[in-house]
């Protein structure tokens, strides 16, 4: 995705695997990884355990940019975990890299982490009050500090102590040099599964497609509230007292994970499907075809599509070897990074009535541009519908959606937006078609980004951070 592109989307936010039990466990967690980069594509990190040496390697960049042959070959053992970052708190920064380690009274601690803290400002205060010196801005640091303060209750109350004092989400899968433990937080508000390899060994990641690229079996989610540990005593369960409603991340399924993946026991690309097949209930519209951009809608364009009787149709071609270090065009080209991306077929375009497909609109920069360039390719009318509602409001849970003012839909309403896009119709899958589509309990569902109901309170600090800090770090503004 280029920066023009980047600045209009909501960012990923991150994804962790762990494996215990299996020889080659870092190459396993790399693939793992590989499986899991649309979660975040800024840092990767492994860390490994024979029983007794740590090893670790962590870079900036694509996994398969930081990892090679000879790295993975130095990561030994038979337990480690990895991530794959994109920053919501903690600037973007090789320290920033997870997972993070700390060693204290002779026991490293590995951190691998994916959501917000949203206590994290009380928290940090009262840690440094009793002396803890942070090394990083990441949320995620605190839990190593917390652990530590709480060693002298015995490892597995100190578990229990130090996730009872967070608040927000947190899917983190955690290592010593002999254990791999999995927590979920009591809402649930991000993914983790458990599955098992053909040789007995076990993996835990965000998502069940690490598990198929690793041909893992399916075994269940992480429950929310559950520290689950893995040795070589087998699994063993702890149940938080803290317990608090389901507040499952729908944005999930809407738009960032894998449509491979079973996220909250349904399958996404499913999912998806069923909210096209809903947009084309809820919004009757004439047109000679329906497209996705690739990649975004894609498979609600298949249900709108087949639900509808309209044609589906490809009318912009994606480069695939748009990478990552793309170099920026200057002021006179700002055009050529939406271009270099997508191209209109021209002669397919002209004259036609367009139906496109959205999953989602952020602050609109990306859809503009889109739009124009379906202008200048002869379109004659272009409707676009959005496969989940306006999205209004900022997440604290970790997606970095941009604060309020930020958001097109916080400030526009949906004429102004359908305006500002230059198209003849603008039309938002509703709540109520989105719940149904996803198939899940409708109470079950974090719906904050739409409704502005949020499930677990921030801190004050937290929301100065959600709304005025761009670079990541924790906010004092």
């Amino acid at each position: 995705m280029t920066q023009h592109e980047a600045a209009g989307r909501p960012k990923d936010e991150c994804g962790v695997c762990g494996i215990f039990g299996h020889e080659d466990s870092a190459k396993l967690t790399y693939f793992g990884l590989y499986a899991l980069q649309h979660r975040g594509q800024e840092s990767a990190g492994i860390v490994s355990s024979d029983g007794v040496k740590v090893s670790q390697h962590k870079g900036m960049g694509l996994v398969a940019e930081v990892f090679n042959e000879n790295i993975l070959q130095g990561l030994k053992g038979h337990l480690s975990v990895g991530h794959v970052r994109y920053s919501t708190t903690g600037a973007s920064n090789i320290i920033n890299a997870q997972p993070f380690t700390a060693t204290h009274q002779g026991t490293t601690i590995a951190v691998a982490h994916n959501g917000n803290l949203v206590n994290i400002r009380s928290l940090k205060d009262e840690l440094e009050k009793k002396g803890s010196i942070f090394q990083s801005t990441m949320d995620s640091e605190v839990v190593t500090h917390l652990l530590a303060h709480g060693a002298h209750l015995g490892f597995e109350q100190s578990l229990r102590r130090t996730f009872e004092q967070i608040k927000g989400a947190y899917s983190i899968l955690l290592m010593t040099e002999d254990t791999l433990i999995a927590v979920r937080d009591p809402a649930g508000f991000r993914p983790l599964c458990l599955g098992k390899l053909a040789n007995g060994s076990y993996i835990v990641a965000s998502e069940t497609c690490a598990l198929d690229l690793v041909e893992a079996q399916y075994i269940r989610d992480v429950e929310p509230g559950e520290i689950l540990i893995i040795n070589n005593d087998g699994l063993r369960s702890l149940k938080m007292e803290t317990s608090l409603p389901h507040s499952f991340c729908i944005f999930e399924q809407v738009y960032f994970a894998r449509p491979d993946s079973d996220i909250f026991g349904i399958n996404v690309y499913q999912s998806r499907k069923r909210m096209g097949e809903i947009l084309a209930r809820e919004c009757k519209i004439d047109a000679d075809f329906v497209m996705p951009f690739p990649d975004s809608g894609n498979y609600a364009a298949i249900g709108f599509s087949q639900a509808s009787g309209i044609p589906l149709e490809m009318g912009v071609i994606r480069n695939h070897y748009v990478g990552r270090t793309f170099i920026q065009p200057t002021q006179s080209m700002r055009d050529f990074s939406v271009r270099v991306k997508l191209n209109p077929i021209r002669s397919f375009l002209k004259d036609k009535r367009v139906i496109i497909i959205e999953d989602s609109i952020i602050r609109g920069t990306t859809g503009r541009s889109r739009v124009k360039s379906l202008r200048a390719a002869g379109v004659k009318e272009i409707h676009m519908l959005i496969s989940c509602p306006p999205t209004k409001n900022p997440c604290y849970y970790g997606i970095d959606f941009p604060s309020g003012g930020e958001l097109i839909a916080n400030q526009k309403s949906v004429e102004e937006i359908r305006a500002y896009l230059d198209l003849d119709s603008l039309y938002y899958l509703s709540l109520d078609g989105l719940l149904e589509a996803t198939g899940g309990p409708p109470q079950s569902y974090c719906k904050a980004c739409f409704d502005g109901n949020y499930p677990v309170a921030p801190d004050k600090d937290f929301h100065k951070l959600a709304l005025g800090c761009t670079s990541g770090a924790i906010c004092n503004k």
